[in-house]
């Protein structure tokens, strides 16, 4: 028989009676041994006498799979939380969230080090000039800013002349 069950827990359970069945027959006393037949020839002598079985000791644990998986069951609800229902989690869930705001305007991102535009130097001015503390980048926009020069006609144009801006145009701000 296939289980064909979705449920972790089904096949889980399924799969640990599977083991207990064979690890139960595995365990259990082996087919009793008998002289081997004689090809009809017969000994004189006493009949042969069979060794009673002594009993293994009745206060002796063996600590096997089954006894060792019922110890890991009978810890585990002290390992694992608590399970919380669906109104504590999503109280929990809300109170971690920051309430944020989205705000638009332009502020160019400075340059950093390596060249890049910094937008999150940017975003936080931004919602600072909103009142509020810090914010995150959503949209930014980029511009060629020339100089002056550029515009004298039978200039040659110099790779100095201009540079790209990129500036934050909305941010969404949290306090």
């Amino acid at each position: 028989m296939m289980v064909r069950s979705g449920n972790p827990a089904a096949r889980l359970g399924t799969l640990i009676l599977a083991v207990a069945l064979i690890l139960l027959g595995a365990g259990g006393a082996g087919w009793p041994q008998s002289r081997p037949p004689s090809l009809g020839l017969q000994e004189q002598g006493a009949p042969p006498s069979t060794p009673a079985p002594s009993a293994p000791p009745a206060g002796e644990e063996n600590p096997g799979l089954i006894n060792e998986m019922g110890k890991l069951f009978d810890k585990l609800p002290s390992i694992l939380p608590p399970i919380k229902s669906p109104s504590e989690t999503v109280n929990d869930l809300s109170r971690l969230t920051k309430p944020s705001t989205m705000v638009s305007g332009r502020v160019v991102c400075p340059v950093s080090s390596n060249g890049a535009p910094d937008c999150k130097q940017a975003a936080d001015q931004l919602c600072q000039g909103k009142g509020y503390k810090e914010g995150k980048s959503l949209s930014a926009d980029s511009a060629e800013k020339c100089s002056a020069k550029v515009l004298i006609p039978g200039r040659q144009r110099k790779p100095d002349d201009c540079r790209t801006d990129t500036f934050v145009t909305s941010a969404l701000c949290q306090n």
